[in-house]
């Protein structure tokens, strides 16, 4: 890459180091031009609206090296725990951010669905990587997603056909393995659905192991006419790491698109979801789920841009903080002037369960069409004491009556995740994490 004069030294070590990415002109382009932007950007502080609530300065106080490429030493017995029985056959899995072929599993997948790595897919279907590449994602202002964009190699590419359904989930396995140095990882996931298509997609990060590292990764979605996307998101990273995440999908006509994300690890994690409903008679619908302890802290920010008449949104958004955590929800829907009869809802609710920790939640309209039906609120609360005595009056002492009550408001957001065995898996972690805390 070209030299380049930054103005943030922080930022500078965490840019490329070498020359001679793989892949095509256009490729090295695009991360240049990335570079620029990370060079003109700046690390965000509470100073800066959108981070008001959440200090990262912990994350800038770190210095992490950029893993190079090693080839992983991992066995399926090392990860066998992760593996979902569903997607036995439809997996990728990225360690350290480099692809792991050895442990993905693509052959048996069905005419007209492609999953591979981006790199290794990229001459097959330059086209359709070209066309929607770094075009959602919007790293022109976005610090960690430009990040991401300099160094784009490895990456999950998902493409499905016109009118094809693929009929098992598709599992995006990214491992981070704690090293004993500090390391930044760039997961990178770019997802077509073509008109007509329906798939279910599982995108999962994970540790193997306790040390500090940055997962900062963007994840670009298009659904195409008619298609539809089921898509659970998983951050499950080290509770001494930092995972900032960067989501965009876009919808076109009469389009579907409903996600769970869920947020159980990291020590400061952020994730930024912008949703465009770019065609007539789009659906979307989000769910999530923040669960944190100790000193965690969950910052999630959504946009959905409701851009055209006759679309649908629905969101609910959860958070359990307990100990000295923090949470934060920040959900805005935007309705553009031309976009009549738009029907949109949007509800934040919070479990407050120690005198110590905070939430924030902030939901936002903006909405300049006058024929829409819109709706949002927010609520940030304690354990009910009439639900708590209604317990005890069943003979469930205090300690289970809590446990159970927790529990209950978790699992709605788990309750409807499409892949039976994560959704089990996902209970029995929850289960774990409230009797850790009990």
């Amino acid at each position: 890459m070209q030299n380049i004069e930054f103005q943030d030294a922080w930022l500078t070590g965490l840019l490329p180091q070498t020359t001679g990415l793989a892949g095509p002109p256009w490729l090295d382009v695009l991360r240049l031009e990335a570079a620029d932007r990370v060079n003109a950007l700046h690390f965000p502080t509470m100073r800066d609206e959108d981070w008001r609530f959440s200090d990262f300065s912990l994350l800038r106080k770190t210095v992490f090296a950029t893993v190079e490429g090693a080839a992983s030493g991992l066995t399926a017995a090392d990860i066998e725990h992760f593996v979902l029985p569903e997607a036995v056959a439809s997996r990728l899995v990225f360690v350290d951010g480099v692809y792991a072929p050895q442990l993905s599993s693509t052959a048996a997948l069905p005419q007209g669905v492609i999953a591979g790595n981006l790199m290794q897919e990229l001459t097959a279907h330059d086209g359709a990587v070209r066309t929607h590449l770094a075009r959602q994602a919007h790293f022109q202002s976005d610090v960690f997603a430009a990040l991401n964009t300099s160094h784009i190699r490895d990456g999950a590419l998902v493409l499905i056909a016109k009118d094809t359904v693929c009929p098992a989930p598709i599992h995006l396995l990214f491992i981070a393995t704690g090293g004993d140095a500090p390391q930044a990882i760039y997961p990178r996931c770019l997802i077509v659905a073509g008109p007509g298509s329906n798939c279910t997609l599982v995108e999962d990060y994970v540790a193997l192991g306790p040390g500090s590292y940055c997962t900062a990764a963007v994840t670009e979605i298009t659904v195409e006419e008619n298609a539809s996307v089921q898509h659970t998101r998983l951050q499950r990273e080290a509770r001494s790491a930092f995972h900032i995440g960067y989501g965009a999908v876009v919808l076109k006509r009469d389009s579907v698109y409903r996600a769970n994300s869920l947020t159980f690890g990291a020590r400061l994690s952020r994730h930024d979801l912008r949703v465009v409903q770019n065609g007539e008679g789009a659906r979307c619908t989000l769910n999530g789920l923040a669960l944190m302890a100790g000193r965690q802290l969950a910052d999630t920010h959504t946009v959905i841009d409701h851009a055209v008449p006759n679309g649908k949104s629905e969101q609910l958004h959860k958070c359990i903080v307990d100990d000295g955590a923090h949470a934060v929800f920040n959900g805005k829907i935007f309705v553009r002037k031309d976009a009549q009869h738009t029907d949109a809802a949007q509800q934040s609710r919070n479990l407050l369960l120690s005198s110590k920790g905070r939430v924030d939640a902030k939901p936002q309209l903006e909405i300049f069409a006058d024929d829409v039906k819109c709706a949002h609120g927010a609520t940030v609360s304690q354990l009910e004491a009439d639900e708590m005595f209604y317990l005890n009056s069943r003979g469930l002492d205090a300690n289970a009556a809590r446990d159970l009550l927790i529990y209950a408001f978790a699992e709605d957001i788990i309750d409807r995740i499409p892949v039976a065995s994560l959704k089990r898996r996902l209970s029995e972690e929850l289960s774990s994490r409230i009797l850790e805390h009990a």
